[in-house]
Parts: C-alpha cells; sequence; structure tokens
C-alpha cells in the first residue's frame, strides 16, 4: 500500500465494461472527481452505471469527448481500451499520465499479490492457486481478469491477504509500480496482435509482471517455454521454474507419479498425478504452475492434493457438456487463441469437428492444419474469420460455415462420426458474435442442448 492519493483530481476512467465501472467507484469513493468516457450508448452493467451516479460520478456515454482527457489529471484505462485510441494518445502526449485499471488497484492494497500471466492457461491456474492458498489456510481474494475485478477487492484489502489475480498483456502494458510478490508466467505465443503489432510488443507488455520485482520477490517461469524464460531473464526476483516436458535440476516438475519440487537434488512429492482431475497435458502444466506457487507460500502437499481433488476445472475451459447419439460435446470458448485451440484439439484422438472463428487476432491460422489432419478432422467456420479459415485449412480438411452458434452445432452434428468429439475451441475472439467468450460458450450448451429435443435445432 501507498501514499498515492487522487483527492480533488479529475479522473477519467475509459470504458464502462466491469473493470472500468470498478475503477471508477474506487476512485470516487477516494475522493475523486470520475468520469467515465464509453464510446457504447449504454454501460455494459446498468445496476453498476446507477451505482455510479449515486457516488457523484459522470458518465459519458455515446463517444469520447476530447475536452474531457485534456481536462483530466489521470486516466485509467479498461483492459478492452487501447491506449492508442486518438484522446488518450493525445492527452498522453499532453503529459497526462495514463494507467490501467490493476495499476490504479495495487496501489492501494494492503495485502500480498500474487500474478498470473501467460497466452493460455491464466484463468485456470489463478483459480487453482487460489484454492490451494486457501486449502492451506491463507485468507486468499481471487479475482482481476477473472471473476472480481482487482479494484472492486481494495476497500476489503487486509494485510494477511493474498491476491490471487490473472492479469492480461492489456492490462500490464500500462502499468508503472504494480508489484507482484509472486509473478507468474505461463508461457508465450503469438496473440492479441492486432492490438500489440508484433510478437516482441506482446512480449514486452507481459514482461512488465517482472518489472517492478525485488529479490525478496518470486518469479514462477514455464522452463519448457524458452520465450518465457528469455522474457524473465532481466527479472531482479528469485525464480522457481515449472515443467512437464522434462526433468529439472530444481523446481516443480513430473516425477514418476507425481508432481514433485526439487531442491538440492531430492524430490518432495507435492501432487499425485492420480488427483488431477483435468484432460490435456496442457492443463498439467497448469497444475505444476499452481503447485510452484503453493511451493512459495508454504502450503503442504495434503493441502495442495485437496485442493487439486476438489478442481475439475472452470466453465468454458475443456468443458463436457453432453453426450448425444455417441457424440461428445466439449465446450472450450476460452480458447481464444491459435496457441489455446491447438492444445485442445491435441486432447482428442480421431473423428473431431471443431468450431472455429471469430474475430481474428493474429498468428498463422494453418499452423491448425496438421493437428486437425492428423485426427481426420473438420471444421465449422463462424464469425469473422471465416473467409481466413477457409483460405488457410480449406484444402487440408473439410470445411463449412455458419451463420450462427445454432447453425454451427447442427452442422457440427451431421459432421461428427459416432465416437468422435465436436469441440467448440474458436482460435478467436468472441466480440463479433457475442459479448464475451462466456457468451459464446452459453450459446453453444443451449445449443447442444437442444439437441436432445429434436432432430435438427
Amino acid at each position: 500500500m501507498t501514499s498515492f492519493s487522487v483527492a480533488g483530481s479529475h479522473v477519467v476512467v475509459v470504458g464502462a465494461a466491469r473493470s472500468g465501472l470498478a475503477a471508477a467507484a474506487l476512485a470516487a469513493r477516494r475522493g475523486a472527481r470520475v468520469t467515465v468516457s464509453e464510446v457504447r450508448p449504454a454501460a455494459a452493467d446498468a445496476a453498476g452505471a446507477a451505482s455510479l451516479r449515486r457516488l457523484g460520478v459522470a458518465l459519458e456515454l455515446g463517444g469520447h469527448r476530447p475536452g474531457t482527457f485534456d481536462a483530466a489529471d489521470l486516466i485509467v484505462l479498461s483492459p478492452g481500451v487501447s491506449p492508442r485510441i486518438p484522446p488518450v494518445a493525445r492527452a498522453r502526449a499532453a503529459g497526462v499520465p495514463v494507467i490501467s485499471e490493476i495499476e490504479l488497484a495495487a496501489r492501494w492494497l494492503r495485502g500480498r499479490l500474487v500474478a498470473v500471466t501467460g497466452t493460455k492457461g491464466k484463468s485456470t491456474t489463478t483459480a487453482l492457486s487460489g484454492r490451494m492458498l486457501d486449502t492451506g489456510g491463507h485468507r486468499t481474494v481471487v479475482g482481476g481478469n477473472i471473476g472480481q475485478a482487482l479494484s472492486s477487492q481494495v476497500d476489503a484489502s487486509t494485510p494477511d491477504a493474498i491476491h490471487v489475480v490473472e492479469v492480461s498483456s492489456f492490462q500490464l502494458e500500462l502499468t508503472a509500480t504494480f508489484r507482484p510478490w509472486i509473478a507468474v508466467c505461463l508461457n508465450l505465443s503469438p496473440d492479441h496482435l492486432d492490438r500489440h503489432g508484433t510478437l516482441e510488443e506482446y512480449a514486452r507488455a507481459k514482461a512488465r509482471i517482472f518489472a517492478n520485482q525485488t529479490g525478496d520477490d518470486a518469479m514462477v517461469i514455464n522452463a519448457d517455454d524458452p520465450r518465457v524464460l528469455e522474457m524473465a531473464r532481466g527479472g531482479r526476483a528469485r525464480s522457481l521454474r515449472f515443467a512437464v516436458s522434462r526433468t529439472l535440476s530444481e523446481g516443480v516438475h513430473v516425477n514418476g507419479d507425481a508432481i514433485a519440487h526439487r531442491s538440492g537434488g531430492v524430490d518432495r512429492r507435492l501432487v499425485p498425478l492420480s488427483a488431477v482431475r483435468l484432460p490435456g497435458r496442457h492443463l498439467l502444466s497448469d497444475v505444476a504452475a499452481a503447485a510452484a506457487v503453493g511451493t512459495l507460500a508454504g502450503v503442504d502437499p495434503d493441502a495442495m492434493t485437496r485442493a487439486v481433488q476438489s478442481f475439475a476445472g472452470l466453465e468454458h475451459a475443456l468443458e463436457f457438456v453432453a453426450e448425444h447419439r455417441g457424440v461428445r460435446y466439449v465446450n472450450d470458448s476460452k480458447a481464444t487463441n491459435l496457441a489455446a485451440a491447438r492444445a485442445a484439439i491435441e486432447c482428442f484422438d480421431r473423428d473431431l469437428v471443431v468450431i472455429l472463428g471469430g474475430r481474428f487476432k493474429g498468428g498463422r491460422l494453418a499452423d491448425l492444419g496438421a493437428p486437425l489432419a492428423a485426427r481426420e478432422a473438420a471444421v465449422v467456420a463462424i464469425g469473422e474469420a471465416r473467409p481466413r479459415i477457409r483460405e488457410a485449412l480449406g484444402d487440408i480438411v473439410t470445411v463449412v460455415d455458419a451463420d450462427s452458434m445454432t447453425v454451427a452445432v447442427a452442422a457440427a452434428r451431421r459432421l461428427a462420426r459416432a465416437g468422435g468429439t465436436v469441440l467448440l475451441a474458436p482460435a478467436c475472439a468472441s466480440l463479433d458474435m457475442f459479448s464475451d467468450y462466456s457468451a459464446r460458450g452459453r450459446a453453444f450448451k443451449e445449443a447442444v442442448g437442444r439437441l436432445s429435443g429434436a432432430d435438427e435445432p
């Protein structure tokens, strides 16, 4: 916690979704004169907007007013808002400080902070780390990019609390003092290139998670990922590596039938593999990362194991939905980039139909061709990315188009073989058709649910 104050200042919060509304409320409670600027004609949460008005917050909806930004003492961006939009860029060039919502919140937190980033696996690792710490007896609060915004946690923060937060590149790129006690980096592969432009810029944003750490802090880094090792090279915190694809001389790895911590040449068993209920090798890596966090926090192996045994995964992350006429339906709507979609595809052996598409974020769709062909897969393409998907994959596997989730599930059902799987793993953002990935996942589950009631949806 710092002496940072916004009392009497004009704070402009850009974006009226969950994080923006939480940041606005926090700044208002701390004495700021707050304006929320939103390009859409309404806030995402009408009740939240009404609560802000009662706090005296001004809501400017339906477009950004340049004068509002120019008169700001501080600008706080929601994660979905680019710092490159003209009114923000102009104010920044004029010397107005621009920070992210997590930067604002972290300046007032009184407890310790565990921050988790990576291209895929952030939500699973965050949730499981929180469960391990809670099971181990720590007062734990989970949120950030999942669940409760960090700004919503500040007023209830206590010195003994551990805040476990998922943080994205969008949130990290505008941090200045953000300093996790434990910073976790799971992996790095091309994502959000529509915003960051290059993989190098994306990596620089992610690496901000280590920037303010000292020797009193810790880094949990994936030794299976050379890009992560490179990102962490300049970090000053002590390092604890984890891996599931190789044995480590020091760190958390898989040894026989258990995840273990090797230190001084001796392995200490942490979690038996039999306790892990999550499918896929990439999710085992998330368990190992969470076990590394638990090790640093002093959680005993029995508590770690109980936490893992009780954790069946998150909604929209390789979530089994139903089996209909011998075909399984699996919802991985959280697979919003190519690396996550590929990892999901590789969880299945053959006879796979994959629903792909949405708003493309960059990368090579053709990289999905080999794993799809190896599984005798077919693809149903949805959203803005349909032409890209046909061009990249149409000569490798069968690709059919669908203009809604209901039509996509019906098409997948016709392509599926008994004993096979229909997998929603979009490899794209959802915002062309849905409000977010969870709305997309719910639409998939609802369409699957209708299959049992009729021969065709």
